[in-house]
């Protein structure tokens, strides 16, 4: 994929940029930016972009409080998501927004619940340089939380495979 956006600025599903200060567990910039089209950025007066990291932790278990707010990843194969098979949708396990719809939701293999899809406007991305190559990493789009990396090795029609954090997710039936 290609990244057009420094580490500073989010990506959103639907063309809205957001300056972010530092995701990892720092509060973020609330200002509304926009981008190249002038459309704003929807959530940037949210009340969870205003959190401090002491509010996320009474909020948050201690793992969900890691990969959400510290981008760290949860040992694969670990979440009870991995065998939900009901109908319903994924909402980030911070904020609540709706991410996935089950209907998205394939097996990888991977031990991660993964979507082939988000839902519109669900997504930020930016490039992810922690390893030797570069990843697309995704954050929530309302409180900027960590979710997961998408790749190019999904399923049709998209060909996406977003492979989330179970812990960052929950799951509501239809």
């Amino acid at each position: 994929m290609k990244h057009l956006l420094s580490r500073r600025a989010l990506l959103l599903s639907g063309g809205a940029a957001l300056g972010l200060a530092a995701c990892s567990g720092n509060t973020a910039s609330s200002a509304a930016e926009t981008d190249n089209a002038g459309n704003a950025d929807k959530y940037a007066d949210s009340k969870w972009r205003n959190l401090t990291n002491a509010e996320w932790r009474d909020q948050l278990s201690e793992p969900a409080f890691n990969v959400l707010r510290r981008e760290d990843t949860e040992r694969a194969f670990t979440s009870p998501l991995n065998k939900e098979n009901g109908e319903g949708t994924y909402h980030c396990a911070g904020c609540d927004l709706a991410l996935f719809s089950s209907g998205t939701k394939f097996d990888s293999g991977t031990g991660w619940p993964s979507f082939w899809d988000a839902l519109p406007g669900a997504l930020g991305t930016r490039p992810d340089r922690k390893l030797i190559y570069v990843r697309t990493e995704y954050h929530c789009a309302r409180c900027l939380g960590h979710q997961g990396h998408v790749f190019e090795d999904g399923p049709a029609p998209t060909g996406l495979r977003y492979c989330n954090n179970g812990v960052a997710l929950t799951f509501k039936l239809a």
